[in-house]
């Protein structure tokens, strides 16, 4: 069997507590993407400075929806997002009993970011780890997600416009004000990019993936060599 479980990551449920809560509402309001239509989505959680605090995928199951985020950080993110409930009636908890999957190849539940990432659902949480494969097919592609690798950075620099996790047209949300305003000016001076690892920039290293031979820097535009780039960035 196809192992396609990423034990590193995470499940947490947003549900209604009582009749008349509107949950997708209550997220709305606070995250980067657009969670009032078609799901999944790929979002982040900002502080009021437009800098990354978390990233996740945003599933739908009814009235509730399923936040597809890093294990390591699940609690806090629960934590933080209970501190923006105040007294509305929604419970916010990991869900153990579902699992994020993914496998490559194309089918019938894309990943929102690039359908060259694979299939990403989510399922009951049983069978062989995935998160090797994960890694390198989506380090392969130039796409860049967890807190490592974005933490504390404006979202923009982390390519959410070109990997569809920001919209520009669903109103506020935590952190708005300097990523719309950067979208306006179309100022993004620095980005994310995936380089080999000799030569990444130890001063501008995010992340080093020795296995793999590379590495995650936070580099500025004019600095980026064009091998580096992948199809869908364009730096022009």
């Amino acid at each position: 069997m196809t192992a396609t479980r990423l034990t590193a990551r995470a499940v947490i449920r947003l549900s209604p507590t009582e009749p008349g809560e509107d949950v997708r509402a209550f997220l709305q309001g606070l995250v980067t993407q657009d969670v009032t239509g078609a799901l999944p989505v790929w979002a982040a959680l900002l502080s009021p400075q437009g800098k990354v605090l978390f990233d996740f995928l945003v599933h739908g199951d009814g009235a509730d929806l399923l936040l597809d985020c890093e294990a390591a950080s699940a609690d806090a993110l629960a934590k933080r997002l209970s501190l923006y409930r105040l007294r509305r009636k929604i419970g916010i908890a990991r869900d153990d009993a579902l699992a994020v999957h993914w496998q490559a190849g194309d089918g019938p539940a894309p990943d929102p970011r690039l359908p060259a990432l694979g299939q990403r659902w989510l399922g009951a949480p049983d069978g062989a780890s995935a998160d090797a494969a994960w890694l390198a097919h989506r380090l392969s592609l130039g796409v860049c997600e967890g807190a490592a690798e974005l933490a504390d950075l404006l979202w923009l620099e982390c390519n959410a416009a070109e990997l569809n996790g920001v919209s520009f047209t669903k109103g506020c949300y935590v952190g708005q004000e300097n990523t719309a305003r950067m979208n306006w000016r179309q100022k993004v001076n620095r980005r994310l990019v995936v380089v080999p690892l000799e030569q990444s920039d130890p001063v501008r290293q995010r992340a080093a993936y020795p296995d793999l031979g590379l590495a995650v820097d936070h580099r500025r535009v004019e600095d980026i060599a064009p091998e580096w780039r992948p199809d869908w960035l364009n730096l022009a």
